[in-house]
């Protein structure tokens, strides 16, 4: 069978050499970088390349996935990959939209264009696990059972702590803030303007979209703990964990730190997730196409 014209095929060790390097390169320049100096925020160069690392990895995870996707090899089920990549590929385009919010118009509103696309990316990346889940035909133990149970009481306890804050908090912190004159274009302002009366119901959803995020994480890790396509299961379920850990971080960061500036070091496991993410699809293609091969050779 010829392949496709379209479909590229780099070597496995080669992708995950390169997802490696890429998260050593993003951790020590958030290390180095992310401390910044009393009464000084940190300058334009470290937000753009904070917002690179990040786009960098889920750009390569999504590109991975819909190969997956495109693939008829693939072992997992192709609607499961292209959930997953369009997850990371809605992830891609609500950074750069929110980069662009922040770094060029110098605006941190309340709900930004992004933010349509941040949920979809839990929509995607959360129904894409779910299919795989769903392929296993899961039957766990009771033990595996109240592990989930137990994993998902405590991330909701956590996520419910962090946004039923008292409200004298989170005034305290928003009064700190300092009022800064805007420059802002007209039509800037004016879709802010549209966007802010969805400000409770987007943080809803992220409440929502964490608590499901590290169940579905918890069942993956569980339903394809043994056999010999779990390696790269492990691998997304752990981009999945690195993603609610981020994005707790920063829910809170933005909730209680008073003039919060995006790029402290916690946000290095959005890249972490990304990369988590290509690596997963890398080996779950590797594994795929490897086994028609093994078993075309012994017909």
């Amino acid at each position: 069978m010829k392949k496709s014209a379209t479909e590229f095929n780099l070597p496995v060790q080669a992708i995950v050499l390169a997802a490696i390097a890429w998260a050593v390169m993003a951790l020590l320049f958030f290390l180095l970088f992310s401390i910044s100096l009393p009464d000084q925020g940190r300058p334009a160069w470290y937000g753009l390349i904070t917002y690179i690392f990040e786009n960098g990895a889920f750009l390569g995870a999504g590109i991975l996935c819909l190969r997956n996707w495109r693939s008829p090899q693939i072992v997992s089920g192709r609607t499961v990959w292209l959930a997953i990549g369009l997850g990371m590929l809605s992830f891609f385009i609500g950074n750069l939209l929110l980069g662009y919010w922040e770094l060029a118009l110098q605006q941190e509103p309340a709900v930004s264009p992004g933010d349509p696309f941040f949920i979809l990316t839990y929509l995607f990346i959360g129904g894409g696990m779910f299919l795989a889940v769903l392929s296993r035909r899961l039957n766990l133990a009771l033990v595996q059972w109240l592990t989930v149970a137990g994993i998902g009481l405590a991330g909701s306890t956590l996520v419910y702590y962090l946004y039923a804050a008292p409200e004298e908090a989170v005034a305290e912190a928003a009064e700190a803030e300092p009022i800064a004159e805007t420059t802002a274009p007209s039509w800037a302002l004016a879709i802010e303007q549209q966007l802010s009366p969805f400000a409770d119901a987007v943080a809803l959803l992220y409440v929502v979209g964490d608590i499901l995020l590290v169940i579905m994480a918890t069942t993956l890790l569980l339903a394809f703990w043994g056999g010999r396509f779990s390696q790269s299961w492990r691998f997304i379920a752990a981009a999945a964990f690195c993603f609610y850990i981020a994005d707790i971080w920063f829910s809170w960061a933005t909730r209680y730190i008073p003039d919060y500036q995006t790029g402290a070091l916690p946000e290095v496991f959005w890249v972490f997730s990304g990369v988590l993410f290509a690596i997963g699809a890398a080996l779950e293609y590797d594994l795929s196409t490897r086994s028609r091969r093994s078993s075309r050779r012994r017909a």
